[in-house]
């Protein structure tokens, strides 16, 4: 019987499995932020918005990894491999910290001006929906750059489990709205948020500059 596990792969399988699985990341949160930032808007939900501006983060990590597969194939040369690797490794840490400073300012405001966010049904349903899409990209993911070994592509795998994260923090924050009327739930679910953005950052900057000695 034949092992199907990414380690027993050729190269050009398992590049070829990582750029499916990155095509399917950025289609998944074009999608999801269009859906997030809308909903978020109408409802004037901070978590839903922050969560939709975290997709539009995915899609730039997920585009950045792209753009290290397709310069960098499984022919290229290990040095332009690893070189590609630590530029994108290095661009997706720093999409954290963008991400984490957007959530900090937007929420923080909800919560001075004491900010009152209307249900949205749209968005519990995404939250539930992403809860479930996230860990399995994730996972696929993570086996793929482990085995490839490129950290940029499990440095992405990262941020996709940081999604399945959000979604439940979003759950969390837009339920107890809904169905207990807490308003001040849904921006500080968004603020629980930052303090795993900035530790993943750190910790993909920190790898790269690893890489780079």
């Amino acid at each position: 019987m034949r092992d199907s596990t990414p380690g027993t792969k050729s190269p050009v399988h398992l590049h070829r499995t990582a750029l499916r699985l990155e095509w399917a990341t950025t289609l998944w949160n074009v999608i999801e932020a269009a859906v997030a930032i809308g909903s978020g808007t109408v409802a004037g939900s901070a978590a839903l918005i922050a969560f939709g501006a975290d997709s539009l983060i995915e899609v730039s990590s997920a585009v950045v990894v792209l753009i290290r597969l397709i310069k960098a194939g499984p022919d290229a040369p290990l040095d332009e491999q690893l070189e590609m690797d630590r530029r994108a490794h290095l661009l997706v840490g720093v999409t954290f910290f963008l991400l984490a400073a957007y959530v900090v300012v937007d929420a923080g405001q909800a919560v001075l001006r004491r900010s009152e966010s209307e249900g949205s049904a749209v968005g519990i349903a995404l939250a539930i929906a992403s809860l479930i899409a996230m860990p399995v990209l994730a996972t696929f993911k993570q086996r793929t750059g482990r085995a490839m070994g490129s950290r940029a592509l499990e440095a992405d795998a990262m941020e996709t489990w940081l999604c399945a994260y959000l979604s439940a923090t979003l759950l969390i924050g837009l339920g107890l709205n809904a169905w207990l009327g807490w308003w001040w739930a849904d921006p500080v679910a968004a603020l629980a948020m930052v303090p795993f953005m900035v530790w993943q950052g750190w910790d993909a900057l920190s790898e790269a500059r690893s890489d780079d000695d």
